[in-house]
């Protein structure tokens, strides 16, 4: 089958075109500056031949248009026409109490998805545009929406409730949903392959950091916790965003800063984390390179990221009474050997030994960084969030008869 796996952001469409039958990407590319003036890079991967154009792209509609077109061009597209589109599949970061697993665009299905913009407030509204841009264009098109929260909703109680009033709970569904669960959902998936044991017979801890970051705890094939909370912006540092942090320090600043609550979610989403506490950027690469020149700040915020990480290690071995691997994966897990060292060092306790100098030299590929030694595996594993949500949106449509 043939599907378009799509990523809306705000300002951008990023897109990758799956053929299912060999699980193998054909085309991909980005949008960019969409609302502003417009650029697409498009990549047809079997010839190599790349497109790249500024066009004005006023909203996600003509950004998708022009996906289309790109993807249907003689010379470096990968389909003759816009009718070999049999599905399109769309990441969405949180699916509130609402969603558990994938499903079809419907119209009920959109406006619950409406109610979940207090959730995710940065990713909603972006999601709801590229379902809307891809629906205009492709009308006749199934979309399937699958949901980064879906992965942990196997949750037990005492993992996901807050100790709040019940009645919080009832009213306003507040409880501990998680975020990155598609991407947990694959190399946790790989990673049961690897151990070459029946899944149920699984301990894993799953590490996605990137510019936004979470630790899950998969036993069984099954996650029974995870950092984040109730929105993206709890667990660990990240780019820009806090994690966790005492919640009095929020009422601590808002009355101390005179923000409002609008100005208190801007700032713990946007201006803390890495940026907030190296004040030099949000991106790890940048504070890598400060680190190299001596900059104490930025050691400061990645080791404040290696120690929760550690913590995290801990206190899901323990809740899930051991443990069997440890995965590293996404932007900074794949590539950061910084990270991946720091959050495993003092660790040889629980039997953990990695392979220090293939550490240091490996990068985006699949990769044990454990020794034979160690009691527990350590690997690296590109994430393949896409993948996921291709075969979820083939399983889907397939279904429908289509």
């Amino acid at each position: 089958m043939n599907v378009l796996v799509v990523n809306a952001g705000s300002s951008s469409l990023k897109y990758q075109f799956f053929d299912t039958t060999t699980g193998s990407v054909v085309a991909k590319g980005n949008c960019e500056r969409i609302g502003l003036d417009g650029k697409i890079t498009h990549k047809q991967l079997q010839s190599g031949k790349t497109y790249t154009a500024e066009i004005p792209m006023p909203n996600h509609a003509v950004a998708t248009r022009i996906v289309v077109d790109a993807l249907t061009n003689p010379e470096y597209g990968c389909v003759k026409s816009m009718d070999e589109i049999e599905a399109v599949g769309h990441r969405v970061v949180h699916g509130g109490p609402y969603f558990f697993e994938s499903v079809l665009v419907t119209p009920e299905v959109i406006e619950k998805l409406e109610l979940c913009r207090d959730l995710a407030p940065l990713h909603t509204g972006p999601h709801l545009m590229g379902i809307a841009g891809c629906t205009e264009v492709m009308p006749n098109v199934p979309q399937v929406l699958v949901f980064d929260t879906a992965f942990h909703q196997t949750m037990p109680a005492e993992a996901y409730y807050y100790p709040i009033p019940y009645e919080m709970y009832e009213k306003y569904k507040i409880r501990r949903y998680g975020a990155h669960g598609t991407s947990h959902r694959y190399v946790a998936g790989e990673m049961i392959k690897l151990l070459g044991k029946p899944a149920e017979e699984t301990k894993i801890i799953t590490c996605h950091l990137g510019n936004g970051s979470s630790i899950s705890a998969v036993k069984g094939g099954k996650v029974i916790d995870t950092s984040m909370g109730l929105t993206p912006l709890d667990g660990v540092i990240m780019g820009t965003r806090c994690g966790a942090i005492d919640p009095a320090i929020v009422t601590f600043i808002m009355e101390k800063e005179g923000f409002t609550p609008a100005q208190m979610s801007d700032f713990m989403n946007k201006k803390c984390g890495f940026l907030g506490v190296s004040g030099i950027s949000s991106d790890c690469r940048d504070i890598e390179n400060a680190i190299a020149e001596g900059n104490e700040r930025a050691a400061l915020a990645l080791n404040i990221l290696n120690y929760q990480i550690k913590k995290f290690i801990g206190s899901y071995t323990a809740a899930m009474g051991g443990l069997d691997a440890i995965v590293f994966t996404a932007g900074i897990g794949e590539n950061t050997s910084l990270v991946r060292a720091g959050a495993l060092e003092g660790l040889d306790f629980l039997g953990i030994e990695i392979d220090r100098e293939l550490n240091n030299s490996v990068r985006g590929k699949l990769t044990k960084l454990s020794t034979d030694n160690s009691k527990v595996q350590v690997w690296l594993i590109p994430t393949n969030e896409e993948l996921v949500i291709a075969s979820d949106t083939e399983a889907i449509v397939k279904a429908l008869g289509k």
